[in-house]
């Protein structure tokens, strides 16, 4: 495992690829950080094949779950697993799945739940829930991060560093709404297919 990055040098890398300022917020050419972004993951596409690999790993050490693959190259900075609860037969009003996100600019990761609602014939209403998660989710969760720490070396970010707002521009995430865990993973985390 690496050594933990504190917040200011989280802060400093997630600076290198989201702007501080509107100035491309609207337009249709791309900043120089987003092609820095972009071209992160053109490294990072080629190595494709150990992470669908990971997700079999999680397969294995999580028999009965559904396991997807919620990953956004060039948009989201970060690898994201989806790790659905088996089917218990019932058709429930709420469906809850944990999400692993594993960032490509830092060591770092995040483990969240999204519980989605069962309205008109369809799963709608996504909702991103963060800390504590539901009791159901907890066992799961530690073996996902476990799994990730494992396998990327890398560590745990924790919520109280996660949720502090920072002066960046993340996809459609505008000051003072912005976080941290937006810029290091995602700025839509209930978004998941």
């Amino acid at each position: 495992m690496v050594t933990p990055l504190t917040e200011e040098q989280l802060l400093e890398v997630a600076g290198r690829y989201w702007r501080t300022d509107e100035q491309y917020y609207l337009r249709q050419e791309r900043s120089p950080k987003a092609e820095r972004l972009e071209a992160l993951w053109e490294q990072e596409l080629p190595k494709m094949g150990r992470w669908n690999a990971f997700l079999e790993t999680l397969e294995r050490l999580l028999p009965g779950f559904e396991m997807g693959d919620g990953t956004a190259p060039t948009t989201a900075p970060c690898l994201r697993c989806i790790a659905y609860p088996p089917d218990d037969g019932t058709v429930p009003l709420v469906r809850w799945a944990v999400i692993g996100c594993v960032s490509i600019l830092a060591p770092v990761y995040a483990i969240y739940a999204v519980r989605k609602k069962r309205e008109h014939g369809g799963w709608r209403s996504p909702e991103a829930h963060f800390d504590p998660l539901p009791d159901s989710l907890i066992l799961p969760a530690q073996v996902m991060g476990s799994a990730i720490e494992a396998e990327f070396g890398a560590g745990l970010l924790p919520w109280e560093m996660a949720h502090r707002p920072v002066p960046l521009f993340v996809e459609w995430k505008a000051p003072p709404e912005t976080t941290l865990f937006h810029a290091l993973f995602t700025a839509s985390p209930e978004v998941i297919p």
